[in-house]
């Protein structure tokens, strides 16, 4: 229970700060939410419902007893909380409940101050194909099986792996979703291109640990009291297929509705070039 606690505190942190953040902006508009803007609440609620249920209770225990728990738990950080945070747009509602005082020293000194250079430069992760690398090179390194065994054994290490899992992941999601004050950079076709390339990543190492004939991770292949009696080998193909179906799953409704938003869009165009329209 105890490596619950420091994410619990982070989910609780942020939400209180959202809320407030919110309640401000309400007083500072003299005017209540639009239905936008309230479902960009429930988006941002959700999606930290979904990294508390990945974080704390059950699906955490079991993690370090069976691959396939441990893969959901990826999925619904990477598939499931990360993109609804996005949608959510909670930036400035989160930043806005500070000290002024507070704001005004952090903004200046990462702007100018020499030691946080390699900070500003991260900025540029904010970019489409930055992004892209980055989701993708962590996606692979930390399913590299010394890697992952590392993780499995060293706390500090594992909630790194999920917090690159969480801010990798905004940021990809931000390539492709509205989340204002964020600008997006893509047209509509390229977002759907994209984020079939960034589905790739996923299934490529999915299809590995369905279709490799030996247990890949040392960490859970010496597991012998495994939950359920399932074998080692059949823990890391059933993992593997929830990192291919669930995992895709997201990103496969995505495709299909800027799909469909596009054929309507070339739709409403060609109507409109017709003789008297």
């Amino acid at each position: 229970m105890s490596q619950a606690v420091l994410p619990l505190a982070l989910i609780s942190l942020f939400g209180a700060l959202y809320a407030l953040g919110e309640r401000r902006a309400e007083r500072m508009l003299r005017r209540s939410r639009s239905g936008r803007e309230r479902m960009r609440s429930v988006y941002f609620y959700a999606g930290l419902l979904a990294t508390a249920v990945a974080l704390v209770g059950p699906i955490d225990s079991n993690a370090d007893k069976l691959l396939w728990v441990h893969m959901v738990q990826h999925v619904l950080l990477i598939a499931v909380a990360a993109p609804l945070i996005v949608l959510g747009a909670p930036w400035m509602s989160i930043w806005r409940p500070l000290p002024l005082g507070f704001r005004r020293t952090v903004a200046r000194t990462v702007a100018r101050s020499r030691w946080c250079a390699p900070l500003r430069s991260l900025s540029l992760l904010g970019r489409p194909i930055p992004a892209f690398v980055a989701f993708s090179v962590d996606l692979v390194v930390w399913h590299v099986p010394s890697v992952y065994d590392f993780a499995a054994t060293h706390q500090a290490v594992h909630d790194l792996e999920h917090l690159t899992f969480v801010a990798l992941s905004m940021l990809l999601w931000a390539q492709v979703l509205e989340s204002p004050p964020l600008r997006l950079r893509l047209r509509n076709i390229h977002r759907v291109y994209y984020i079939v390339a960034a589905s790739l990543v996923g299934w490529v190492i999915s299809l590995v640990l369905i279709f490799s004939s030996t247990p890949l991770y040392p960490f859970y292949a010496h597991i012998h009291d495994r939950p359920g009696g399932i074998s080692a080998l059949a823990d890391q193909q059933l993992a593997g297929g929830i990192m291919l179906v669930p995992g895709s799953l997201a990103m496969t409704l995505y495709v299909f509705a800027q799909i469909y938003v596009w054929l309507g869009a070339e739709e409403r165009e060609a109507r409109a070039r017709l003789p008297g329209q």
